[in-house]
């Protein structure tokens, strides 16, 4: 597959299926995350890997969170919160770590965690599977961070679910014109 459709190509599909990516896949899918543009090779980002029976324990963290934020929670809704852990085979915690550097500010590392989360997707699709970006309360919640094994100081920048595509997403169209500006 050849980059520009890579890039060109990616949408995020609305359904994901077994089977994931193998351990080796998920590898290279890291690596390219940690490939990302670094200023300052500050390496940034922090991955956290949840697959298998794991996806257990990260559901009822995602239930917990959810009953934390709103008490009073039915169990129906509780349990839907649970199942979203299923969503994909796999899921990477992404998480930006940035450290004191006065030649590289903070906000260029985080960045670079967003283009380490970009270059995992991309890696994914080259790799034939499908995979989508979410954040949404869970990520704010200081419990979730450390659970994850997160520092108080690490910011969640997303969770990224992969799979194989059972239904993909809808093609982009884009218009350029509505964004570029010609100095």
């Amino acid at each position: 597959m050849k980059i520009l459709d890579v890039l060109l190509e990616r949408v995020s599909p609305t359904l994901l299926v077994e089977p994931g990516p193998t351990r080796e896949q998920l590898q290279k899918i890291l690596v390219a995350g940690a490939s990302a543009p670094d200023h300052g090779r500050m390496k940034p980002w922090r991955f956290v890997l949840i697959q298998g029976n794991a996806r257990l324990r990260f559901g009822d963290l995602m239930a917990e969170s959810l009953a934390r934020r709103e008490p009073g929670t039915t169990e129906v809704r509780l349990e839907a919160e649970r199942k979203k852990a299923f969503r994909a085979p796999a899921i990477i915690g992404i998480a930006a770590a940035p450290r004191d550097n006065p030649k590289v500010p903070e906000v260029e590392q985080i960045l670079a965690v967003g283009a380490a989360a970009q270059n995992i997707l991309i890696a994914s699709h080259a790799l034939g599977f499908g995979g989508f970006w979410r954040t949404g309360s869970l990520a704010y919640d200081p419990d979730v961070k450390r659970a994850l094994g997160l520092s108080e100081t690490d910011s969640i920048v997303g969770f990224i679910y992969i799979g194989s595509v059972g239904q993909p997403g809808r093609p982009r169209e884009v218009q350029i014109d509505e964004f570029v500006r010609y100095f």
